[in-house]
């Protein structure tokens, strides 16, 4: 399988927002539950979020409010919409697969940092 390629980090200020993009290539992929993960330095990666085939979300409790999950299937894409940022949701963030679904390779991730 090819691993997923996010994109749409960067560096903001407290307060700011930033739209993650996840592209993900697999044969029907509009039923597969998407997610995304974060792992900060030092942390164990953990999943923020995530959205099933038929679009019904969830969120961690740190996010929830803050961040929105959404997919385009006819793309292939998962977004993660990230508002209110605050420098605790500095990390890597990686999109995959959630629950029982088989797992891609991870990807690179993408970098969101957050400055105080």
């Amino acid at each position: 399988q090819v691993q997923p390629v996010e994109s749409g980090g960067g560096l903001v200020q407290t307060g700011g927002s930033l739209r993650l993009s996840c592209a993900a290539s697999r044969s029907a992929f509009s039923i597969i539950a998407m997610g995304w993960y974060r792992q900060a330095t030092g942390r164990q990666r953990e999943l923020v979020a995530s959205i099933m085939g038929g679009e019904t979300t969830r969120y961690a409790d740190s996010v929830k409010g803050r961040f929105t999950i959404s997919r385009d299937n006819a793309k292939n894409t998962v977004y993660l919409q990230m508002n209110s940022l605050k420098p605790d949701d500095t990390a890597v963030y990686y999109c995959n697969s959630v629950g029982s679904f088989s797992r891609y390779p991870w990807g690179q991730g993408t970098q969101v940092t957050v400055s105080s």
